[in-house]
């Protein structure tokens, strides 16, 4: 029993002791791990401070070159304005010169449109002229066929002078065949019997006419002559040579009207004699 008594102060100091020396161990590693945060607040706080003066040194050369930036961007910009007033120049140049081939390439098509019309057109006409002239050869060629054979129905009469004989026009229609074939000038007249009347380059007066006989005279002034034709038939040649050179003329009376008063005829003159000076226009053509 005393054994057990004196044994408990000995269990309570182990005890204690063991509590003590824990709390020293846990003290100590708390100095320990004080001591270690210390160094590293330290290094930190000293890398910070190195960091500090860094950012402060790179601040200073990011002004520094903030400025030169700012100076070289002035200086720039001077430049590309410069240089932009010429590039702009020299696109408004092209643009213009882009407008003019543009343009000129508008006229050049419309120019090419028109001609291609006007071509086409041509063409059409050529083609419609084709067309004529096929129709305007037929034409002559049926003229020439239909005045071949009003001329075959002419009455080819001996003058009264030598042997020469002329085709002769009994009628205005018959005159006409004859106008067409274009060997001589024809002129028609009139005459009132007492009247001298010029016709083509020669003046004709009627001295006599009887219509129941077919019969008339007359005389022709030419050449400061005269000629007189007495009694002679209705649809006669009446000849006579009259100019410089003497060309031969024909007198050719179709009718005798106005009771004996008047007759009706033509003229027939060859293509190189004078023109009348005033005169009725010539058919020959």
């Amino acid at each position: 029993m005393s054994e057990e008594v004196n044994n408990v102060p000995r269990t309570y100091s182990g005890a204690l002791m063991a509590v003590l020396a824990a709390a020293l161990v846990a003290a100590l590693a708390g100095l320990i791990w004080c001591a270690v945060l210390a160094s590293r607040l330290s290094s930190q706080q000293s890398e910070l401070a190195e960091a500090k003066q860094q950012n402060s040194q790179l601040q200073a050369k990011l002004r520094e070159t903030d400025a030169r930036l700012e100076v070289a961007t002035d200086e720039l910009k001077t430049s590309l304005g410069l240089t932009q007033k010429q590039l702009d120049a020299r696109a408004q140049e092209i643009t213009d010169r882009e407008q003019r081939v543009e343009a000129d390439a508008q006229k050049l098509a419309n120019a090419q449109k028109k001609t291609a019309q006007q071509v086409t057109a041509v063409s059409s006409a050529v083609s419609d002229v084709k067309t004529d002239v096929g129709g305007v050869k037929t034409d002559v060629a049926k003229t020439q066929s239909d005045l071949a054979a009003a001329v075959s129905q002419l009455t080819l009469m001996k003058g009264d002078l030598s042997s020469h004989a002329s085709l002769i026009a009994r009628n205005h229609d018959e005159l006409e065949v004859l106008r067409h074939k274009g060997d001589r000038n024809y002129y028609e007249f009139t005459l009132v019997k007492g009247e001298k009347k010029p016709v083509g380059t020669v003046s004709l007066e009627l001295r006599k006419a009887d219509s129941k006989k077919s019969k008339f005279t007359l005389v022709v002034y030419s050449d400061d002559k005269q000629y007189e034709k007495k009694d002679r038939n209705v649809n006669e040649p009446l000849q006579f040579y009259s100019g410089k050179d003497p060309l031969l003329f024909e007198i050719v009376v179709n009718s005798i009207g106005g009771k004996n008063s008047t007759i009706t005829g033509y003229l027939s003159a060859p293509k190189t004699a004078p023109a009348p000076a005033a005169a009725p226009a010539a058919s020959g053509q």
